[in-house]
């Protein structure tokens, strides 16, 4: 058994707490135990589960994983924190605001034999699975994948290439490496409105648009627009409901690296993606933030 805590109690905290208290019946997650959380408020029990304070997290023998749930702005430094006390981490997307960051942190949980673990539910959708189905084996000729959604506080989220880096995640999933060609972000600061456009080349040098837009009351969605030589895709392809919940299924996949159940090639694989796509969140960062690229 793997006994665990849950850091950071917003949306995803609590749904933590909710599937370690209710583990799926003969999965991984079942070799998973729930210590208590740690919270900045004082909330005493959630379901059962107790408050413990952070010191007494880091110190106890009994726990063995720590799942971080706090704002993006934080997790560099929690992680960094759990690691050092010799434990294992899972975090929620971006696992650090700065590439180097990022890349310091997993050398450091390779250095202790711990696993690092960082949650991309956006892979596990059936949504998802079912577009990844019908990209596979063609030929792209260009695309566009197109986000909008509300406004994020940038202080604690990070700059849009981070805290949208589900998206990039996606293209780089879907089509391989990129290469950044440019990157302009549009600010309108009185209307609390940002529009972020990356303009990417594949291996084959064929172009890929990523827009990431956010702005009051902008409904959350994806458009994409993908046309490969033997047609254009423009809808999500129907996709059924899964009989497992994304955070459960990204909890089970966690509990497999601890029980060590995952291939080094997969483990290689994922590294050199999550990695890959910090890194082109930075590089579009340093694009976007150049005086002459900048709009008002």
């Amino acid at each position: 058994m793997f006994g665990t805590v849950v850091v950071g109690l917003g949306i995803a905290g609590l749904a933590r707490i909710r599937d370690l208290m209710n583990p799926m019946p003969s999965s991984p997650s079942e070799h998973l135990k729930l210590f208590g959380f740690v919270s900045r408020r004082n909330l005493g029990k959630i379901n059962e589960a107790k408050q413990i304070s952070l010191e007494d997290a880091l110190r106890s023998k009994d726990i063995h994983a720590a799942f971080i749930s706090t704002e993006n702005r934080s997790h560099e430094e929690t992680i960094r924190t759990f690691l050092e006390a010799g434990k294992h981490v899972l975090v929620e997307y971006p696992m650090a605001l700065s590439a180097k960051a990022a890349h310091e942190l997993w050398e450091m949980a390779e250095r202790k034999d711990k696993v690092l673990h960082v949650e991309h539910i956006e892979l596990l959708t059936e949504e998802y699975k079912q577009l990844k189905k019908e990209v596979a084996g063609k030929d792209l000729v260009k695309g566009t994948l197109h986000f909008t959604g509300s406004v994020l506080d940038e202080k604690q989220a990070g700059f849009p290439a981070f805290s949208g880096i589900a998206r990039l995640t996606w293209l780089v999933d879907l089509f391989g490496d990129l290469t950044v060609t440019s990157a302009t972000r549009e600010e309108q600061k009185e209307k609390n409105y940002s529009r972020m456009t990356v303009h990417f080349q594949t291996a084959k040098k064929k172009p890929l648009t990523w827009i990431e837009e956010r702005g009051p009351g902008m409904r959350r969605e994806k458009k994409i627009n993908f046309c490969f030589t033997s047609g254009c895709l423009e809808d999500f392809p129907e996709a059924p409901r899964s009989a497992v919940g994304l955070f459960m299924q990204d909890q089970n996949l966690f509990a497999k690296k601890l029980l060590g159940q995952v291939s080094k090639e997969e483990l290689a694989a994922e590294k050199w993606r999550i990695l890959r796509c910090l890194d082109l969140a930075e590089e579009i960062q340093q694009h976007c933030e150049r005086p002459e690229k900048i709009c008002s």
